[in-house]
């Protein structure tokens, strides 16, 4: 039997993040979709303008690079439009990257930072899920 990767039982998707060449373009065809309309957030700190949606639930985090030089723009520039990364609610995010870090998981963040809406976030190393950039979020709701 496996061991749950993350110490929270009620741990839900919260989003997938997805990487857009043109942001404006893209709000525009989810919004045909029937998306609700969307929040725009600039994210120096990540070198990224962030766009989320609601869905149902969740969300859909569409992200645009910044800065040419940037991680989100090296990715975009490999792997042109598409999912970036999914996130996962947690309770407790500090108390979730402790527990990972003692199971040996590899963390890009070792610390919660702020993301789009002041959510805490951190990242997971895509060798620690299938090859898949994780992120974690607490959302204080």
């Amino acid at each position: 039997m496996a061991v749950p990767l993350l110490p929270d039982a009620s741990l839900v998707l919260h989003h997938v993040g997805i990487v857009v060449d043109d942001l404006d373009a893209a709000v525009a065809r989810y919004a045909s979709l029937g998306f609700a309309p969307a929040q725009r957030f600039s994210i120096p700190e990540q070198d990224i303008v962030a766009v989320t949606l609601r869905a149902g639930a969740g969300w859909v985090e569409l992200i645009h690079p910044t800065d040419p030089d940037g991680p989100i723009a090296r990715f975009h520039g490999k792997r042109g439009n598409g999912v970036h990364h999914v996130g996962y609610q947690v309770a407790d995010l500090q108390a979730t990257l402790e527990e990972l870090t003692r199971k040996g998981v590899r963390l890009i963040d070792t610390v919660p930072r702020r993301g789009a809406h002041g959510w805490q976030i951190a990242f997971v190393h895509p060798e620690s899920c299938a090859g898949v950039l994780t992120e974690l979020v607490q959302t204080d709701e």
